[in-house]
């Protein structure tokens, strides 16, 4: 599967990977995974109070229940039970925190919340859920990037349309930049890759402005497709010279 990745709009930096049209350059692939590859568990969290404060970077994976959610981030970090996926969906329900970098001095913090829209879970826990996700969404002041995972087959959901919009203020200025993952996309041959990812273009067109950094690639944890690209915009994002 080729040309599995695409722009929304002119980002702030054009040569982010988040924003190229290319496939990862090997050198840099390797880089990025090799930083991906020391993601190590921090620490664990029910409510955004009891997360630490932090002036590290924060990327935060969001998605709904199913969509494959901790299998990606495991399959970026090369670990296989670096995020722990529970046998029944919508089950997880704690902000976890991983460190990435040196031991001694970590450079970047991945943060993965709960999955959201499974109908089993009680209305009091999803109520309670959508409020912790929400306040960390808008308030918490380490967030600088989101990973946001959708189910390929799907597309993009009225929950993650949702998302989106809660999201967009942020996005759109600047403040916090976005990548979509679409998950599962071995599932889909390439006519449907491509439409997958045009449709999702669409929906990201509605609030991207000059000032984003929006992205948007074809992921598959098992086939490895979007996960050398996925890297590499992470590592940019955090990595890159200061303007």
């Amino acid at each position: 599967m080729t040309d599995n990745k695409t722009e929304t709009k002119s980002s702030r930096k054009p040569a982010s990977a988040a924003a190229s049209t290319a496939t990862a350059a090997p050198k840099a692939a390797k880089a990025a995974l090799a930083w991906t590859h020391t993601a190590r568990f921090l620490t664990t969290a029910s409510r955004l109070a009891e997360l630490p404060a932090t002036e590290l970077p924060e990327i935060a994976f969001v998605g709904r229940s199913n969509a494959g959610k901790s299998t990606a981030i495991n399959r970026l970090a090369q670990q296989k039970r670096l995020a722990f996926a529970s046998r029944t969906p919508g089950r997880t329900q704690h902000i976890n925190l991983f460190a990435l970098g040196p031991k001694d001095a970590p450079d970047v913090l991945f943060a993965d919340l709960p999955g959201y829209g499974y109908a089993a879970v009680a209305r009091d826990a999803k109520l309670r859920w959508q409020k912790v996700m929400a306040d960390y969404l808008e308030l918490r002041r380490s967030l600088s990037g989101i990973v946001l995972m959708i189910d390929s087959r799907l597309g993009a959901t009225d929950l993650d349309r949702q998302l989106l919009a809660f999201i967009a203020p942020r996005v759109a200025n600047g403040a916090v930049k976005l990548l979509v993952l679409l998950t599962k996309a071995d599932k889909l041959n390439r006519r449907e890759a491509q439409a997958a990812l045009a449709a999702l273009q669409a929906v990201l067109g509605e609030f991207t402005t000059a000032e984003a950094d929006v992205g948007v690639t074809l992921f598959s944890a098992l086939s490895g497709a979007g996960i050398d690209d996925a890297a590499v915009a992470l590592h940019v994002w955090t990595h890159a010279p200061a303007e």
